[in-house]
C-alpha cells in the first residue's frame, strides 16, 4: 500500500464519517424541527383549549348574571304591584268604615272581645269611632284616639291581655295570605 492510497483511504473515510456526521445533523435538525413543531401545535391547542374554556366560563357568568338581575327585577315589580295592591286593600278597608255594615263588624269585634278577654275590658278605636264605640263598648270605652285603619283594640285592666282588631293588624297577619292571593 502506499502513502497516496492511504491518504486517499483515509480522505475517504473522512469524507464518508463527515458525511454520516452532516447526514446525523440534518436528522437530528429534522428531529429538533419537528420536536419543536409538535410542541408548538400541542401549546397552540392548548391554549386555544383554555381560551374557549374562559370564554365559555365567563358567558356561563354573564348568564347567570343576567338571569339573577332578571329574577331580582321580576321579584322588585312582583313586590311593587303587591305593595300597591295592600295600599289598595288598606283603602278599601278605609271606605268599608264609612258603609252601613261596618257598626255591626265593631259589634261583632266586641263580641269576639268579651268571650276572649271577660267582660271588662278598656277598648280603643280611631276618633271618627268615637261615638260609635262608646255605643258598642259602654262604660268599657278609651276615648283615647288610635292611628289605625278601623275596627277596635281590647284589652283587660290591668293591661296583662290585650286583643287587636284593627283593620292593620289584621291585615297585617293575613299579609302572606293576601300575598299568595294577589300574586
Amino acid at each position: 500500500m502506499s502513502l497516496e492510497s492511504l491518504v486517499d483511504e483515509i480522505r475517504r473515510r473522512g469524507e464518508a464519517d463527515l458525511a454520516e456526521l452532516i447526514a446525523s445533523r440534518d436528522a437530528e435538525g429534522t428531529k429538533i424541527v419537528a420536536e419543536r413543531n409538535r410542541r408548538l401545535e400541542a401549546l397552540r391547542s392548548e391554549s386555544a383549549r383554555a381560551t374557549e374554556a374562559e370564554v365559555a366560563r365567563e358567558r356561563a357568568q354573564r348568564l347567570a348574571a343576567a338571569k339573577l338581575q332578571a329574577r331580582k327585577l321580576l321579584y322588585e315589580a312582583r313586590e311593587r304591584r303587591l305593595l300597591s295592591a295592600i295600599g289598595e286593600t288598606r283603602t278599601l278597608l278605609q271606605e268599608y268604615t264609612r258603609t252601613p255594615q261596618y257598626p255591626f263588624v265593631l259589634k261583632r269585634m266586641m263580641t269576639v272581645a268579651t268571650d276572649s278577654l271577660g267582660k271588662q275590658l278598656k277598648v280603643s278605636g280611631r276618633a271618627e269611632d268615637a261615638a260609635l264605640l262608646a255605643k258598642v263598648a259602654g262604660k268599657c270605652f278609651d276615648p283615647a284616639p288610635l292611628p289605625i285603619v278601623g275596627g277596635l283594640i281590647a284589652e283587660t285592666p290591668d293591661g296583662s291581655r290585650r286583643l287587636n282588631l284593627s283593620f292593620d293588624e289584621l291585615l297585617r297577619l293575613r299579609e302572606d295570605r293576601v300575598r299568595e292571593i294577589l300574586a
